[in-house]
């Protein structure tokens, strides 16, 4: 067993090594440790500071904790067990408490500003500038001006909300691991897509259910299994089960999540007031490109007046469609209804069935036409390393093989044009029980570039996803939005894995919220055009490219109910806004009927009323911010990534000279200079919105 596992500086992880036993005992490790770091840079002398006495010194004192702590928080995330989260759960109130103290440290804030003062701080350009601001800003908004007693609530605040937040995303992970729907009777299976058949069947047999002479098809809450059910099953008694199932998640003892919101968000609007602000919004979104919950709002509003009367008619299409199929008076919709009737309409408006998309996307080709795109846009090399998965009870057969989490994740390395190594990544695609659903990038290790006082270390980072899986006889084949994922997340990877910023916490995705999601939606626009596609969209028994006339119905249908998809991530952002504004005071007691009323507008009309997803909305109250007040971000960041396509049309999809200048002034840059400039030195002018309504098809 490696002594401190976690707080081995290693490239490359020991993953087997990294066992729950060590989690409590290396993160006090490491929290001693960088407390002795700080604790050093506050006795600086005054008369001898510089930039990397105050802070550089500053920046490196939690590194080790960060990367230690970075891989807690993931094995939380993706190997989820018993042991672990006790473990979790046992030091977070340590690791929450620590990190909210820093800035509360007055010895370290006076240190700050009176290192602010001086000539020598006057003189620095460049990120060196740019990281005192914004280390001076953050404290500020932190509470460093606070007096002792606000400083010491605000530190109770920040560890209730660390404990509050985790316990509602266990909630979550456990009310959807809970549910299970075993099918023993074929006939119900109607209308399902035999990848759907497939994926249940082998779901049920490696649970121990079914034979070959009598099968059963197991069904569960997470994406992949859930989905084709909604969309495609004929049977409407089993798709309102489903969809009753879903609804209910975050709402049923144990897993209640209702009084846990009205908890945070009181602690959120404390913790605002405490810092002076008049909601949580407003403090979040100081330092972002929205600035206020007020131009968020507006933003938001602007959108949904815009769309409105598309929305509108759009819904009534598909009221009007059920009823001429069945003989019946128009009527609102069943929410279980409604995914099933908008694939029968978009199938006969266009003769196309997303399933039909299924066999050109096998997750490995996805991922290597990719990968293949991405070198020839952007000017880079990856590859995949040979990798294992390492039982901690049983020696390591390889000792050079980096290690893996789970025998299903895979492992790449990404160059220069020129073979130089920037950066490594892992990629865990499919659904598991210990694996939290969604999709998401994250980073272990940030890199510097070469410079005078360094050579150039690697960034590690990592995708995640809970995609169609395999079955048996057949690879991973998965859906045209799956795939549209995989390329988003890939661009969050870009993001870091191309920082050349020589300060690591202003590289890659530490940027703006709302800017952050420019380089992972911009990713979205290469799986529509056919130059790309070709990359990647090839047959997986053939290997021939997507047919052009299945091209052009995939096409035609693509802004089919744009309206409607583009509202209801509206009604999540206005939902998101309005309590971190608006309720936040006092949240409601009946929390349903509150944001049912918030979003009337925004809402498809439905004969039975579905309870608020606030209760399962892991992007808003599953970690103390995350997307909290900033869900309108998603589509702050489709104005812009929109409008910078708009280059890559004009120039050439494939161009490679503009993928370059994107890498150089937007992937590269990180938090180095401020978003709007960035977007600026690409673009050469302020963001347009009109490329976004275009591409939905909405003006």
């Amino acid at each position: 067993m490696t002594p401190q596992p976690f707080l081995d500086p290693s490239f490359h992880v020991r993953w087997s090594q990294l066992q729950p036993d060590s989690i409590v005992p290396d993160i006090r490790a490491a929290l001693q440790d960088a407390q002795s770091k700080l604790d050093a840079v506050c006795v600086t002398d005054r008369g001898r500071m510089n930039f990397e006495s105050v802070f550089g010194a500053f920046e490196n004192a939690t590194a080790s904790l960060n990367e230690a702590w970075g891989l807690v928080s993931h094995l939380d995330s993706v190997c989820n067990s018993p042991e672990l989260r006790t473990a979790y759960n046992a030091i977070l109130p340590e690791v929450t408490e620590f990190f909210a103290r820093i800035p509360l440290n007055e010895s370290l804030w006076d240190l700050f500003k009176t290192y602010s003062q001086t000539p020598s701080a006057a003189a620095l350009t460049g990120v060196q500038r740019r990281f005192m601001e914004e280390a001076l800003a953050d404290f500020r908004a932190s509470g460093a001006d606070l007096p002792p007693d606000k400083k010491s609530r605000l530190e109770a605040v920040e560890a209730q909300l660390a404990q509050l937040t985790q316990k509602y995303s266990e909630n979550v992970l456990d009310a959807t691991n809970a549910w299970e729907l075993v099918i023993d009777d074929e006939t119900k299976l109607a209308g399902l897509p035999p990848t759907a058949r497939d994926a249940a069947l082998s779901d049920a047999r490696a649970k121990g259910l079914g034979t070959p002479e009598s099968p059963r098809w197991r069904f569960t809450l997470k994406a992949p299994s859930m989905f084709p059910i909604m969309e495609h099953l004929e049977d409407d008694a089993i798709r309102q089960q489903v969809w009753a199932a879903s609804a209910q998640v975050g709402l049923q003892e144990p897993w209640d999540n209702t009084q846990l919101v009205r908890d945070i968000l009181r602690l959120r609007q404390e913790k605002a007031t405490l810092l002076g602000k008049a909601n949580f919004a407003d403090l979040v979104l100081e330092r972002r490109m929205a600035k206020d919950g007020a131009t968020a709002s507006k933003f938001i509003e602007d959108l949904h007046s815009r769309i409105g009367t598309a929305f509108r008619r759009q819904c009534r299409e598909l009221q009007e469609f059920k009823a001429e199929m069945l003989r019946l008076p128009a009527t609102p919709l069943q929410p279980w209804e409604v995914a099933y009737w908008a694939e029968k309409r978009r199938k006969a408006l266009f003769d196309f069935d997303e399933e039909e998309l299924r066999p050109y996307f096998p997750i490995d080709g996805v991922l290597n036409g990719l990968f293949r795109l991405t070198e020839k846009i952007f000017g880079l090399k990856i590859k995949e390393i040979p990798a294992q998965f390492v039982d901690p009870a049983l020696p390591v057969s390889n000792a050079t093989a980096p290690e893996v989490w789970h025998p299903e994740v895979k492992f790449y390395e990404l160059c220069n044009e020129n073979g130089i190594p920037l950066g490594s990544f892992y990629a865990d695609w499919h659904p598991r029980d210990a694996k939290r659903g969604g999709a998401w990038m994250n980073y272990l290790k940030t890199g510097l570039p070469p410079g005078d006082e360094h050579d150039r270390t690697l960034h590690l980072g990592l995708i995640c996803g809970n995609m169609s899986p395999p079955t048996e006889g057949k690879p991973a084949l998965i859906t045209h939005a799956e795939v549209e994922t995989v390329f988003h997340e890939f661009g969050h990877l870009l993001h870091h894995l191309l920082g050349n910023v020589a300060i690591k916490s202003l590289n890659g995705v530490n940027v703006a919220w709302d800017f952050v999601e420019l380089p992972s939606q911009i990713m979205e626009n290469f799986c529509w055009d056919r130059d790309s596609l070709d990359f990647f969209a090839r047959h997986y028994e053939t290997g021939e490219p997507i047919p052009a006339k299945l091209f052009k119905k995939m096409l035609a249908a693509r802004n089919y109910n744009s309206a409607i998809t583009t509202m209801r991530q509206l009604a999540m952002a206005k939902m998101d806004l309005a309590l971190h504004i608006e309720f936040a005071q006092a949240p409601p007691e009946d929390l349903d009927a509150t944001i049912d009323e918030l979003i009337k507008s925004y809402q498809m009309p439905l004969q039975t009323k579905p309870p608020s997803m606030v209760r399962r909305f892991n992007h808003l109250f599953s970690s103390p911010v995350g997307y909290a007040a900033g869900y309108y971000s998603y589509k702050w960041a489709e104005v812009l990534d929109a409008d910078c396509f708009t280059r890559f049309q004009r120039e050439g999809i494939l161009n490679p000279a503009v993928g370059k200048d994107f890498r150089a002034k937007i992937l590269s840059q990180g938090n180095s200079q401020p978003p709007d400039k960035l977007f600026r030195d690409f673009m050469g002018r302020e963001p347009d919105l009109t490329p976004l309504l275009v591409r939905s098809g909405l003006v």
